[in-house]
């Protein structure tokens, strides 16, 4: 795919190299010439524009990507000008990043796709590591129930996926697991990827770094964290 992103601060930066690792092609812009300058060689192409105003905007390919990622941090009302410019030209696929609540308001007023808020998201991420004990991806599908990512435990290592019975004991249910492995992008980079693991074939052994994806609370996901260590 085809990523334009606009704001090339630390996230932005880092969203355009892991992108580009994956194989995908990432546009990037930012009014910052030093900016620009730093991220040039790791991405397809690099512009120094102002995205407030609305003829240097014009300027980038924004009808030639699939889709475009206004990552303005700093600058509040440098991101709200720039999607409400995107908008008025009839760009249809826009995420945006959010540093506050009154910041996000706005930004659902103006209907983007999706909103981004990785200060949030990193803060949750780091409750839920130090109210369970370890570290884990959490998704809320309501109040109380979670889907959760977390590297398979050691107690589970060398068991078969027919082995585990972690549903009838904890009242978790793995409903899919995934092994790193390595590979290489178009460019030839080598970026860390995962294959997704048959469960149903019960012979498919746990191995180390193995990913388990489970169903249930954050509250049976301790016990069982307790029980098997």
């Amino acid at each position: 795919m085809r990523y334009l992103i606009i704001g090339l601060g630390i996230y932005g930066t880092n969203l355009a190299t892991d992108l580009t690792d994956m194989g995908h092609e990432v546009i990037g812009a930012d009014i910052s010439a030093q900016k620009v300058e730093a991220i040039k060689d790791y991405i397809s192409t690099a512009y120094i524009i102002d995205s407030t105003d609305e003829q240097s905007l014009n300027a980038l390919p924004l009808k030639n990507v699939d889709l475009i990622i206004v990552a303005i941090g700093e600058n509040f009302g440098a991101s709200v000008k720039t999607v409400a410019l995107l908008k008025k030209m009839g760009i249809e696929k826009i995420y945006a990043r959010a540093i506050d609540e009154i910041h996000e308001s706005i930004l659902q007023g103006l209907k983007v796709d999706r909103i981004l808020t990785p200060e949030q998201r990193a803060a949750k991420d780091l409750s839920y590591e130090m109210e369970l004990g370890t570290h884990v991806d959490v998704l809320c599908v309501d109040k109380d129930y979670y889907v959760l990512n977390f590297r398979a435990p050691k107690y589970f290592i060398g068991m078969t996926y027919g082995e585990i019975t972690i549903d009838r004991a904890f009242g978790l249910k793995l409903i899919a697991a995934t092994r790193p492995f390595t590979k290489s992008n178009i460019l030839g980079i080598d970026h860390n990827a995962q294959r997704l693991l048959d469960i149903q074939d019960f012979n498919n052994k746990v191995e180390e770094g193995d990913i388990f994806t489970c169903f249930g609370s954050t509250r049976n996901y301790r016990n069982m964290y307790r029980y098997i260590n």
